[in-house]
């Protein structure tokens, strides 16, 4: 199973970095074909990450719980599902904080509490961010961690203003996020890609959409293909190209974005649900619908309240729209169906115009009648010859029994002993039903070949028939295959089996008795049997 995991996953990765190579020399339709073919091998792609996880967690288990590699393998596991469930990223920072803390690791404890805070603050829980932020001396972090500290605070303010109701909130959670924005700046290394997506950002803000774009066209450059990374700027990217109105391109970048997303198991995404709404708005319903759709059950299971908050408004608006264009097709549908039972009428009243003109053609029609009785009568009298070929055979077996009883008498009357021992031997009698039986079973089983084991079926499994060596059929199943075959007097049977109705009565009784099914439903099931 890994090793499949594996071969997928270099396989997709091999498509992927072929296809991105040349992104924009691809059609939307084709990425776009792409994104669907993506869609329905997403559990594929989860598989993958689902296997990474598992792996570490296996290496887990066999660390030392006081050292630092349990701190780190917490770590790595975290990263994994940084992106993909969001309450389970936020249990292994926890379980690093509460380390790190017993620990007295207070570097690695003040670290743990901004990741923490950011990946709250992504996932609406402003409250719990905001306390954690405010656990950390900003005096005593070291300088590495300051871009962190400015980031987490930027994007918690950031994450406030986008969703705040009141406009008086919204303007002073706008003028910290700027102010936490240039300090951040001011720590960063100019190179850095940190740097360089805020940088694009505020470019992007002012209006300077060339110079965001040339920007972009560096961090595009920077990072690799079919990674989060590249996911996150192409994302940008999209939005830099719906400012300057560019739909044709943002789409294109937009599934690029998604395609990567969906390809890394990355559930806490925004590129589908944007392309979902951009489709929408151009009228594309039925792919803006299933696109919505995928995005919403990806984002419930990332489980983050603030992305259900973000989805949940195009995802109505698509799904209402989506039910009304259902509606008007099933509107049109009963339309086409009104029409179509008008026309079935006019063309019954045509047949049976044409009906009427072909009874004046008396002679053609006389000699077809003729024909099609002789072909009748045909295929009744070859009904009726199989028929009376078991008929037969039993009426055979009865004379050549009568004439045993016959010769018999005539030896008591004076014949030899030896001839009178002869006659009063079954054994033509016995060989000649048993020549019947057999002849009988196996006409029956290459008509039903499966049928012992498709009645088998119908019994529980301890009262399965087992058939002895060289038997094709036992009584009990003789019984059911002259049902099958449409003889469902008991009487009848028990002529052509050569018992008494009241034993052939008691065999149906006793097998319907075993049957794992209804007894007034069995008969039913076995006449299904093909």
């Amino acid at each position: 199973m890994k090793r499949k995991l594996l071969f997928f996953c270099l396989f997709i990765v091999a498509i992927a970095q072929n296809m991105v190579a040349s992104a924009d020399s691809l059609t939307v339709a084709a990425l776009t074909s792409s994104l669907d073919e993506a869609i329905g091998a997403h559990e594929q792609y989860v598989a993958i990450r689902k296997a990474r996880i598992e792996k570490l967690k296996n290496q887990l288990l066999d660390v030392d719980t006081t050292s630092t590699s349990f701190f780190r393998w917490n770590g790595e596991i975290y990263k994994e599902y940084k992106a993909y469930i969001c309450d389970s990223a936020i249990y292994y920072l926890n379980v690093n904080l509460d380390w790190a803390e017993l620990h007295k690791q207070q570097d690695a404890a003040a670290e743990t509490r901004l990741e923490l805070a950011y990946l709250m603050a992504s996932a609406g829980m402003y409250e719990e961010a905001t306390d954690l932020l405010g656990q950390i001396d900003r005096e005593l972090l070291p300088d590495r961690l300051l871009p962190d500290y400015y980031n987490c605070y930027r994007h918690l303010y950031e994450e406030l203003r986008a969703f705040t109701q009141d406009n008086s909130f919204r303007k002073r959670y706008q003028k910290l996020s700027v102010n936490y924005d240039d300090s951040l700046m001011q720590v960063l290394p100019p190179t850095s890609a940190l740097y360089m997506e805020r940088k694009e950002m505020r470019e992007a803000a002012a209006g300077n959409l060339q110079l965001a774009l040339s920007i972009n066209d560096k961090r595009l450059a920077n990072v690799e293909l079919n990674s989060p990374e590249y996911a996150l700027v192409t994302y940008h990217r999209s939005q830099l190209y719906r400012q300057m109105g560019d739909k044709e391109a943002e789409k294109r970048y937009l599934t690029l974005s998604a395609l990567t997303d969906i390809q890394l198991a990355i559930t806490d995404h925004a590129s589908l649900w944007n392309l979902a709404q951009l489709l929408y708005e151009e009228g594309d319903i039925e792919r803006a619908y299933q696109y919505i759709r995928f995005s919403w059950n990806e984002t419930n299971r990332y489980n983050a309240r603030s992305r259900s908050l973000q989805t949940a408004g195009i995802l109505s608006l698509i799904d209402l729209t989506y039910q009304a264009m259902r509606e008007k097709q099933n509107d049109r549908l009963r339309l086409y169906i009104g029409l179509i039972s008008a026309l079935t009428l006019l063309l019954v009243a045509a047949v049976a115009y044409i009906y009427r003109q072909m009874k004046r053609l008396s002679v053609a029609r006389n000699n077809l009648e003729q024909a099609n009785e002789q072909l009748h009568i045909s295929n009744h009298i070859k009904e009726e010859y199989i028929g009376r070929f078991m008929n037969l055979c039993s009426i055979y077996i009865n004379r050549l029994d009568t004439y045993r009883r016959m010769v018999n008498k005539k030896i008591s009357a004076g014949q030899t002993e030896e001839l009178l021992k002869m006659v009063r031997s079954r054994e033509v009698l016995d060989a000649g039903l048993k020549e019947l039986y057999e002849n009988f079973d196996t006409a029956f089983l290459n008509l039903f070949p499966d049928f012992v084991d498709k009645f088998n079926d119908l019994l529980q499994p301890e009262e399965r028939i087992v058939l002895r060596k060289g038997e094709l059929l036992n009584t009990e199943l003789r019984i059911f295959a002259l049902i099958r075959l449409g003889i469902d007097d008991s009487s009848q049977i028990a002529e052509f089996l050569r018992y008494s109705v009241n034993t052939i009565y008691n065999y149906r009784a006793k097998v319907k008795s075993k049957a794992r099914i209804s007894r007034e439903n069995f008969e039913m099931h076995l006449m299904m049997i093909r």
